[in-house]
């Protein structure tokens, strides 16, 4: 068993290759054949046979950078999001983990095992990356690359006036579970101690790719809305598309936990960050069939509104709310973030 070492005496830069080796890339992920050769010492990088698949690749990255509490599961959940909703199964990740010195090596091992357990589940193989310990940042900086495979392509550009859009589960999905595991404190003052652990679970069911797959054959395009929350990732898609949209109530769906959490902190739950949830682009007469299928999964799902010639009646914004709640000071001061 390694032992870990104390944070003051984890030396400054890269692994060395028994570190690397014990801590990194014996955590590679699900195996699969077509990985030629994948993370291992002295190889600058992975060669994967593509001779046998058809249709395209599918590239996305993105990193976590408001949780701490399963960063490792997040990441690899956020960058599962991204590729699914161009209807993607996702097979490839790389991963970039710079670890404070002040961490130790035993946040490398934590943040490591989440990752590759999480890329089994999904039969994704780590085929690289960076592992490094740096004195010049106090928080981890943690980033993935995910490459998928799909047989067909979705774009903004097919998009018209009328189409709908379904979105599942409800608004601020992800920004809740992060309060609830990072910041408890602060939901304190407006949840019970049983509801807080209730919104921390939700950081277990952020992933959209099974949502997706029922998706696949009626979507003419899926979003992922992560920072700036369900309406800004409205705004992102109607910027693309260059139409309005029509919200058809006048707030999106909403738990009624997120509904006490927002009214007590101040914060617009429609612009808080919210993987896990999906939202799905429709030709009209397409809504009922994708409701259908999510009633029969039992998952929540509802048409919000439509897109729209002009502007429409939701202001385009991709303001984050979550960063904002995340500074409070329980003093009633708010903090600054730098």
């Amino acid at each position: 068993m390694l032992k870990m070492s104390q944070p003051d005496q984890v030396p400054v830069g890269k692994l060395s290759p028994e570190l690397l080796q014990s801590l990194v890339l014996s955590l590679s992920g699900a195996k699969r054949p077509e990985v030629v050769v994948g993370p291992e010492i002295g190889e600058d990088a992975a060669v994967i046979d593509l001779s046998e698949i058809r249709g395209y690749l599918v590239v996305a990255s993105d990193p976590v950078v408001g949780a701490s509490a399963g960063a490792g599961k997040l990441l690899v959940t956020v960058n599962v999001n991204d590729v699914a909703c161009k209807g993607a199964d996702p097979a490839y990740f790389m991963v970039t983990l710079l670890s404070p010195q002040s961490r130790g090596l035993s946040f490398v091992d934590d943040v490591m095992k989440e990752i590759d357990q999480a890329c089994r589940n999904y039969n994704i193989s780590i085929v690289g990356g960076h592992t490094e310990i740096t004195d010049r940042y106090d928080h981890p900086v943690i980033s993935g690359t995910m490459i998928g495979v799909a047989s067909s392509s979705y774009s903004a550009g097919s998009i018209r006036p009328k189409d709908v859009v379904l979105m599942t589960r409800h608004a601020a999905l992800e920004g809740m579970s992060i309060l609830g595991n990072d910041r408890p404190d602060l939901l304190a003052e407006c949840l019970a101690p049983e509801e807080i652990a209730e919104v921390a679970s939700w950081s277990e069911d952020l992933c959209i790719y099974p949502e997706s797959l029922l998706l696949r054959d009626l979507a003419k395009y899926m979003h992922d809305p992560t920072e700036g929350g369900v309406l800004g990732g409205i705004t992102e898609v109607g910027r693309s598309c260059g139409l309005g949209f029509d919200l058809y109530s006048s707030t999106v769906p909403v738990h009624h936990l997120t509904g006490k959490a927002a009214e007590c902190l101040d914060f617009d739950p429609g612009h808080m960050i919210s993987s896990g949830v999906l939202l799905a682009v429709l030709d009209p007469e397409k809504g009922e069939e994708a409701l259908q299928r999510f009633r029969k999964e039992g998952i929540e799902a509802e048409i919000i509104g439509e897109f729209t010639e002009g502007r429409g009646n939701v202001p385009f914004s991709a303001k984050e709310e979550l960063w904002r709640v995340l500074d409070i000071d329980l003093s009633g001061q708010e903090g600054t973030k730098e």
